[in-house]
This record gives structure tokens, C-alpha cells and sequence, in this order.
């Protein structure tokens, strides 16, 4: 059994087909949306079939917010090492962080000669592909004095300027099946990524592969544990078992778990284009893999009860997939006014559950509130345009406006618990202030989360507050909407965007623990 002790990390490995580019952009969407950690592409520059992969990542970057991307991997061989240290580094700092740089040490070495690239020998392409490792290093030790200078057979740099750094340690991460590069990945990366497929006797190959990789490290005075190991896994979800990875998701979960804790990989992406696949690895398989793995990390021999348990548990009508989907954020921003900076909202701690159907009626609440706000929303422009026709007065919009509940919530304990709360108060006696302390005290993990939306709380309250203002500013300057519009823009951006954000890292703590001790 090795478990190298590394968080559990789930992605997607997407095909980048140049026939259907809005699909790859929706998927890539789409993996982000359920929860994956990363999305990554395969690179082929000679295919014309393909988007080029580091033009995607670099507009998918721009297209979400959260997910980290990485190719799958890179082509060295067509991907100049200064140049790529800088591309990389430049992503990573335009993203806050969230590229990770796969590499492969090139293989179709005809389609590679066939566009300009130079044919090389299985060990000139090890060679080479150490001698570009410590090319990127050296670009991204920003911090060191004097130029970078690699005197290597494959790539020679002479005094190159160094940066820019990256804004995280990205990981370097490796397709390698064969010793040498086992070895290389071991002494020189921070990942090894390969195929579960192009294994010949699948999982069983992984110890020695493994040992190889420790061998590596070790004769470079390294601790094996630096180096994560991550998988490519392909199979599918059927309603019956066939074979490895080819059954129902909770036959997944056993497999890959299994993975995590005999074989320390500690990281899986799914080949898969298939939304629904997407969709189950994410919200179903992802979240009790870890739920199992955290319970024999915290004490060994628990699995196989947990694994019984969570069979229990779907059997008797729980799920591990949490059924109500947060809204996405439409990402469009119709003010140049920005009152926080989404890129440093916390992250709730990763979920891992088996969900009852009360429990999923209880997630859901939440986005069913914040509907009736998006509603509310609707009607605060609707309204806007009937002042500016003349069919409604600034006053009777003003009116309108008290009456809403978004006007009528002070937004300090948030928009939840004064539109639900209240409703649920006659039946539990549960007070409008209760559910965030109730979270606090079931998660602290949750805590910075929880500060967070409450900050956000006091500025939208604000923000609501302002178009109150603007409409009363109308009355006294009839026919000037210019603040009032500015106003309601600002409203628009902020409170969708809140709602988004409290979603995706509320409903499934409220799902797991209830509105009150005791609940769920």
C-alpha cells in the first residue's frame, strides 16, 4: 500500500476539436460549474483537426474564474522552453494562479518533422526534455541574479533574462511510461501523468512504474512524496459493472479510491467529452472518492466499512450527487464600478456525502430564495424603464422598490435567512440569525467563507440602499437617468454575482448539516 498523502484533485481531459469550438468551450465551462479542480487538452500542434492548445487555455482562461488548466501534454518538442517558461508564467499570473504546465517529451514524430520539428531518438528526447525542464526553472527564478544559461545538446541559452516568476508554484508534470523518463520525472518534476490506458497490465503495472519514479527522486536526494502522481482514466458509467471503470458511479468511487490508497495517485482526470460523464464524475464520484480516502487517511482499516456504508446509504435512496445545480454567474458586468474583488473569495472545504432526499430538498432552498431575488431583480429594471417612459413615477417605483424583499432584508444576516428564515421560524423557532453560526459551529472549515458573504452582505445592502437614492435624486431632476442606471447596473453586477458565489459554497454545507443542529 502507498499513499503519498496528497489532496485528492479531479479534472477533465477535454479534446480541443477545431470543428466544434463552442462545445469545447461549453465543456470546459461545464467542468468548472460541477466542481472539477482542472481542465486540461492534449496538444498537437501538427493536427489541423485541433485548436491550438495554449490559444484555448489561454482564452479559457479568460472564459472562468476558477478552475486551474494544464495541457495534456505539452509538445515539447514544438514548444520553445523560454518562450514556453514565460507563456506560463504570464497565465499563471494573469489567473491568479491557476495554470499548471504538463509536458510531454514529444512522440508522432512524423507529424512533428512533417511542421519544422526535429526528429529525436527515445533518449535524445529524454535529454532533451530534462535539459528544458531546468530552462523553465531557471526562467521562473526570477529572484536569482545573472542571466540563464543552460548549455545542453538540445537547447542552449545564453544569458537569457530571467522571469517573469509565476504567481504559484506551478507543477510540472510529466507523461512518462518508460524507465529514463520515470526516472527523470522522479529527479528533476513535480508530477508524473500518464495514461491509465497505455498501461499494459493497467493497474497492476503502477507499483513497479512507481518504484521506478521513488528510484528516480531518491538517488537525486529527494522525497518521493514531492512528486504527485495523477492518472488519465478513461471507461464508462453503465448501470451494471464489465470491467474496470465500466459500471455505475459507485463502482467508480471503490475503483478509484482503491487507486488513491494502494497506488498513491492523488490525482484523476477524466477523458471524457460527454456532458453526463462530466456531470457524474464531478458530482458523484469525485466527492465520496474523497469522502473515503479522508476516512482511511484518518484512520487506516475504516474503508472497506465506509465503502459498505455508502452502498447502505445509496441503496436506501441517498445519492452521492448533490441533484440542485448553483446558478452560474453570468460573468457579464454592465458597471465599471467593482465594490470587491471576486478573485480572493475563500472556497468552501470539497465536499464528500451521501445525500438523502430530505437533505437535497434542503440545498435546494437556498437557490429557490435566490430565484425570488433574481426575480426582484427583474422587476427593479423593469422598472427603470417604466420611470423612463413615463409609464410609472420615480415615486411609485420608490414605492414598488420598499416593498420587495430585497429592500425590506437588511442584507446583515443575509438574503437567505430573512426570505426563508422567516418562513421556517413558526415551525423549528429558529431565529433570523441563526443558520450562519449553526455552519460556523458544524464547519469551522467554512468560516472564511461565511466572513465573506457577510461582508458582502453589508455592501449590497448598501448598493440597494443607492438606488433607493438615485430614484429619490429623480424626483428632485426629473428626466436625468444617468444615476439612476448607473445605480441599478451596479445592483445587477454585484447581487448576481453574490448570489452565484453563496451558492456554490453554501448549498451543499446546507445539504450536509441543515438549517439547525439536528436537522439533516
Amino acid at each position: 500500500m502507498t499513499d503519498y498523502g496528497h489532496e485528492l484533485i479531479f479534472g477533465g481531459f477535454l479534446t480541443p476539436d477545431a470543428q466544434h469550438p463552442e462545445q469545447v468551450v461549453a465543456r470546459a465551462k461545464l467542468c468548472e460549474q460541477v466542481g472539477l479542480d482542472l481542465a486540461t487538452f492534449q496538444d498537437h500542434p501538427y493536427q489541423p483537426k485541433f485548436l491550438d492548445t495554449w490559444t484555448l487555455m489561454s482564452y479559457l482562461a479568460a472564459a472562468t474564474s476558477r478552475i486551474r488548466l494544464a495541457g495534456n501534454v505539452l509538445n515539447l518538442p514544438l514548444r520553445q522552453p523560454v518562450v514556453l517558461a514565460r507563456s506560463v508564467a504570464s497565465l499563471d499570473l494573469l489567473t491568479g494562479g491557476r495554470v499548471e504546465l504538463g509536458l510531454g517529451a514529444g512522440a508522432f514524430w512524423e507529424g512533428i518533422e512533417a511542421v519544422g520539428g526535429r526528429r529525436l531518438t527515445p533518449g535524445q528526447s529524454v535529454e532533451a526534455l530534462d535539459e528544458a525542464i531546468r530552462v523553465v526553472r531557471e526562467v521562473w527564478a526570477a529572484d536569482r541574479r545573472g542571466g540563464v544559461r543552460v548549455d545542453g545538446a538540445h537547447y542552449r541559452v545564453v544569458g537569457a533574462k530571467r522571469g517573469p516568476a509565476p504567481a504559484h508554484d506551478v507543477g510540472i508534470w510529466v507523461g512518462a511510461y518508460k524507465p529514463r523518463m520515470l526516472r527523470l520525472v522522479g529527479r528533476a518534476a513535480d508530477g508524473w501523468l500518464p495514461s491509465l490506458s497505455y498501461l499494459p497490465n493497467g493497474p497492476t503495472d503502477l507499483p513497479r512504474l512507481n518504484a521506478v519514479v521513488d528510484e528516480g527522486a531518491e538517488a537525486a536526494g529527494r522525497d518521493p512524496r514531492a512528486v504527485r502522481r495523477l492518472l488519465n482514466v478513461f471507461g464508462q458509467f453503465s448501470p451494471s459493472g464489465s470491467g474496470l471503470l465500466t459500471g455505475p458511479p459507485q463502482q467508480w468511487v471503490e475503483e478509484l479510491a482503491g487507486l488513491a490508497l494502494d497506488h498513491g495517485i492523488s490525482g484523476f482526470v477524466l477523458g471524457a467529452d460527454d456532458p453526463t460523464s462530466i456531470q457524474l464524475f464531478a458530482q458523484e464520484v469525485a466527492p465520496a472518492v474523497r469522502e473515503l480516502v479522508a476516512a482511511e487517511r484518518r484512520e487506516p482499516g475504516t474503508r472497506a466499512a465506509a465503502v459498505e456504508e455508502q452502498r447502505e446509504a445509496v441503496a436506501a435512496g441517498g445519492s452521492t450527487a448533490l441533484a440542485v445545480r448553483p446558478t452560474p454567474d453570468p460573468g457579464v458586468r454592465l458597471s465599471d464600478r467593482r465594490l470587491w474583488d471576486e478573485s480572493t473569495r475563500p472556497v468552501a472545504p470539497p465536499p464528500g456525502h451521501v445525500y438523502t432526499p430530505h437533505a437535497q430538498a434542503v440545498g435546494a432552498h437556498l437557490v429557490d430564495v435566490h430565484d425570488h431575488l433574481r426575480q426582484e431583480l427583474g422587476q427593479v429594471r423593469d422598472l427603470l424603464d417604466q420611470v423612463r417612459r413615463g409609464v410609472v413615477s420615480a415615486g411609485d417605483a420608490r414605492a414598488a422598490l420598499n416593498r420587495m424583499t430585497m429592500r425590506q432584508n437588511n442584507w446583515t444576516l443575509g438574503a437567505y435567512c430573512a426570505a426563508y428564515c422567516t418562513v421556517v421560524t413558526q415551525h423549528h423557532g429558529l431565529e433570523d440569525n441563526s443558520i450562519f453560526p449553526h455552519l460556523r459551529r458544524a464547519d469551522p472549515g467554512l468560516g472564511p467563507v461565511l466572513d465573506r458573504l457577510e461582508e458582502e452582505h453589508v455592501v449590497i445592502h448598501d448598493v440597494v440602499e443607492g438606488v433607493d437614492r438615485a430614484l429619490v435624486d429623480l424626483l428632485r431632476t426629473p428626466g436625468d437617468f444617468t444615476t439612476l442606471q448607473e445605480a441599478v447596473d451596479l445592483l445587477t453586477d454585484t447581487l448576481l454575482s453574490h448570489l452565484s458565489y453563496e451558492e456554490q459554497q453554501i448549498v451543499e454545507p446546507l445539504a450536509r448539516y441543515g438549517f439547525y443542529a439536528g436537522q439533516v
